[in-house]
Parts: C-alpha cells; sequence; structure tokens
C-alpha cells in the first residue's frame, strides 16, 4: 500500500495535536490573526477562499474588513457570497477587481471570543506563483486598526502581522497520486473485509459441525 496515505495520516495527527496545543496556550494575541482557509489551492483553477477573521480584542467587535488582491497576479473573477448583516463591496481597477471590503450593518459586529468567515470565489488562480498573498485590514468598533499585511519571512518563520495567505499548488498534480492511494486502500480494506468475512463463516460452519456431532454421540 503506497505510503501516501500514511503520510498524510501523520499530518492530520500532526494538525490535532497542533490545535490541541493551541486550545491549551488559551486566546494569546499571536494565533488571532487573520487566515485563508483553505490554506490551499491550485494555480489556474477556481477555488472558494475564506477568511476567517477572529476577534482578539475582550472588549471591542470587529465592524469591517478590507482585502487586498494582488496587482501583479489578478484575478478575472471574483464573487462574494451574501452574508447577512454585512455590505459588502467591490473595489476595481478598469475591469480587474484589487480589493473586497465588508461592512458591518448597525447594531452587528463580531464580538469578543467570536469569529466569522468572510468567503470569496476566485479565478482563474495564478499559475506563475506559489503563494497567494491576501494583506487584509480589520477594524473594530473602538476605531482600533490592525492590518494583517505582512508577507512570510524568507526563512520560513511567521511575521507579527501575517497576511492570510494560499498556497498554490501545480494543477493535476497529487490528484492522480491519491485517487490512487485511496482506490488502494478501499481495495485492501474490501479484501481484508471478504477475508473476515470467509473466517466467520467458517468458524460457524464448524460449530455447527461439532455442535451435530455432540448431539449425535449423547442420543446414543
Amino acid at each position: 500500500m503506497s505510503t501516501r496515505p500514511r503520510r498524510l495520516a501523520l499530518r492530520a495527527v500532526t494538525v490535532l495535536a497542533s490545535a490541541g496545543a493551541l486550545v491549551l496556550l488559551g486566546t494569546a494575541p499571536a494565533f488571532a490573526h487573520v487566515t485563508a482557509q483553505p490554506g490551499e489551492a491550485r494555480q489556474g483553477g477556481y477555488g472558494v477562499v475564506s477568511l476567517r477573521v477572529p476577534t482578539e480584542s475582550e472588549t471591542a467587535g470587529t465592524v469591517a474588513l478590507q482585502v487586498t488582491l494582488p496587482a501583479d497576479h489578478p484575478i478575472r473573477s471574483v464573487r462574494t457570497s451574501p452574508m447577512p448583516g454585512w455590505t459588502v463591496a467591490l473595489v476595481r481597477s478598469g475591469e480587474t477587481v484589487t480589493g473586497v471590503t465588508w461592512t458591518a450593518d448597525a447594531g452587528v459586529r463580531i464580538g469578543p471570543g467570536q469569529f466569522a468567515d468572510f468567503a470569496l470565489s476566485l479565478g482563474p488562480l495564478p499559475s506563475d506563483t506559489d503563494t497567494l498573498v491576501l494583506p487584509t485590514v480589520q477594524t473594530y468598533d473602538d476605531g482600533e486598526v490592525v492590518a494583517w499585511d505582512q508577507p512570510p519571512n524568507a526563512d520560513g518563520s511567521e511575521p507579527e502581522r501575517p497576511a492570510p495567505t494560499v498556497e498554490l499548488l501545480p494543477a493535476g498534480s497529487g490528484g492522480e497520486e491519491t485517487a490512487a492511494a485511496t482506490d488502494g486502500t478501499a481495495r485492501w480494506l474490501g479484501g481484508a473485509g471478504l477475508l473476515v468475512g470467509a473466517l466467520g463463516l467458517g468458524l460457524g460452519g464448524g460449530a455447527v459441525l461439532a455442535n451435530r456431532r455432540t448431539a449425535k454421540e449423547n442420543h446414543r
């Protein structure tokens, strides 16, 4: 069986362990930044990216969000999802959407300890870069403005105010391997199930014969 499912399982365990560590660490501001979900997409394809926005303030609420789309990698199609209580506006330069702004209606906010997802349908995604950086500005109802606009550091470490990023994978890469691995795993599990079933039938048949022999001997 391919080692890829094992790697995926190990990665899932690692992610779960990391998530547990975040819960144990509490609501430290370093872990409350705006992120892009999911963190991966395909070059040249279309995808839905959600900006996950937590409120890290203990007293104020988030009332506005502004994201800037990369001018050096223009995206032709940008669509938003209806979000009750929020007004959305697209910022354009000619026919290209360069940014999106969400503004909360009166009395609406993302309160302390809460988060919200702001969905964007984007495409075609750039084919000439492996990272889509989405600088974002978060505004609170007490007037505080937090810019999540710093690109990843060259050494791979996280900056103080990281911009949401999406890793762009080469088009078509990994899909066939994943499908093959999944199919192989399914066949292996199916074969194992048949083997277990056959063993069960064999044991059951043996038990029936043994009971019949015992009954005959007792009858004699």
